[in-house]
This record gives structure tokens, sequence and C-alpha cells, in this order.
């Protein structure tokens, strides 16, 4: 492994514990995917060895808003794990998280591998099992937020922890392009946005998600949950806050956190 990659993934795996970096771009090529994605790699093995059971992927940066707050302009992937997955109504312990902010996604389950060459939309119907609405809550190894895309993709796509809302749909008859979500912070509108504004849909951001999965040498497969992506802007929480979002047609998730 090359040991700018993984002093990088260490560097990161430290801060989950200890203080937020500098932004980690400065020891790549400028834009240099990659190699960030060779970081994440890193730290997903150290997990997996360590006894972490992985459940899914998460998109990041699908929505334009996000992407104009985080000065991004393409999406990117991370991992998922069973110990990030709450469920609606649970509580989330802030010392567990980093700088965190909330959005409100659609989250798919795959009832069947999803690793065909050049997926389409049709190959994303066929594979998904249900569909539900679900809060992200991200959070950042890198001081401020400063981060652009290859800081963002090297720390698990900016994961945290999410929770899982109801109820479990089937995909058939599901509006998830013109469907509206509403998120709220301590009963106050915060956040809003459609389906559209997941990179014109949810399934389109699946699509991607699939075809990158597959490039990179990690296709999608039968059992795997995917957070689609942010459909309005995120907002950061603290102890004490509580967030609730409606996906109109989809269904409502909540959490509270301490």
């Amino acid at each position: 492994m090359d040991q700018r990659v993984s002093e990088t993934a260490q560097a990161l795996l430290d801060a989950y514990s200890g203080a937020p970096l500098p932004p980690i771009r400065s020891r790549f090529d400028a834009g240099d995917v990659r190699a960030a994605y060779a970081v994440q790699l890193a730290q997903i093995a150290h997990w997996v060895e360590q006894g972490r059971r992985p459940v899914g992927r998460k998109i990041g940066l699908t929505s334009p808003a996000v992407q104009k707050q985080l000065g991004v302009a393409e999406p990117d992937f991370g991992q998922l794990f069973a110990d990030m997955v709450y469920g609606t109504g649970e509580t989330i312990p802030v010392s567990r998280l980093q700088q965190p902010r909330v959005e409100a996604e659609i989250a798919l389950i795959l009832s069947r591998d999803l690793d065909m060459a050049h997926a389409t939309v049709a190959d994303v119907i066929a594979s998904v099992g249900c569909v539900l609405p679900a809060l992200e809550v991200v959070g950042s190894r890198i001081a401020g937020w400063q981060i652009d895309i290859v800081d963002t993709i090297a720390d698990n796509a900016s994961s945290g922890v999410l929770v899982l809302g109801g109820p479990a749909q089937r995909i058939e008859g599901l509006d998830l392009v013109n469907c509206a979500m509403t998120m709220t912070l301590n009963g106050k509108p915060v956040s809003s946005g459609y389906g559209r504004d997941c990179l014109g849909g949810p399934l389109n951001a699946a699509v991607w998600l699939a075809r990158r999965s597959r490039e990179l040498g990690r296709p999608l497969k039968q059992g795997e949950l995917v957070m689609t992506g942010a459909l309005g802007p995120m907002v950061s929480v603290q102890a004490g806050d509580v967030v609730h979002a409606t996906i109109a047609g989809i269904g409502q998730v909540g959490v509270q956190f301490a």
C-alpha cells in the first residue's frame, strides 16, 4: 500500500477519537479520486478486521444545494456498517459524532445483486426490495468541514450514522421524483426539497452508485442498504435537538440527540 494512503487512513481513523484534521487533499494530486477511495478502502479494511459488519453504501453530494454548501461538483460514496443504523424514534449520543449535520433522504434495500455492466434505471427498479424514508447524520474528521471531493471521499464520504423510518414500501407506484420533503429541527422547518433534487431522482443516484462501485471493484450485492443522497440542505445539530422529516408518499422518520 502507498505510504501516503496508509498514513492518511491512520490519521483519519485517529480523528474519530481525537481532534479534527486539516484538509488532507494536499497530500495527493489535485482531484485524485482514486487515491481518495484507496484511503477509504484502507479504513474499511481496518474496521472489518475489528469486527464491524458492512451493510451497504451511502451516496453523498447528490443535491445541488449540498454541493454548493461544500464547494464540490460530483457525487461520492462511502461504506455503511451495522453499528451506524438507528430506527426512527431512537436517541443518538452526540459523543459518537464529529461535527454532525443532518439531511433527509430516501433509502433503498436491494433484493438482488446490482452488479451488471452499465446498470440502468430499469436494473435498479428490478433490484429494489423496498423503499424507506431516512435521515443521514453526516460527520467530518476534517476541521470546519473545509472539504473538497478528495477530503470527503477519503473520510468515508463524511459518514456518521443514519436513521431508517417507515413504512417500508415496495417501489411499484411510488413517485420518487416529485415527492416533497420537509425536515424540521425542534419543530421548526429547516430544510425542504423534492426527490428530483437528488440527481434528478434517487434512482438516478442509485444508477451512478452501481456503475461507480462496479468500476472500483466493489459491486452492489443483494441485501445492501443504499442511502441515495440528500433531498435538501443539511443542518447542524447538537445535544437536545429533535429532527423529524416527512417525505410525501414515502413516510416519516425522526430522531433525537443526547
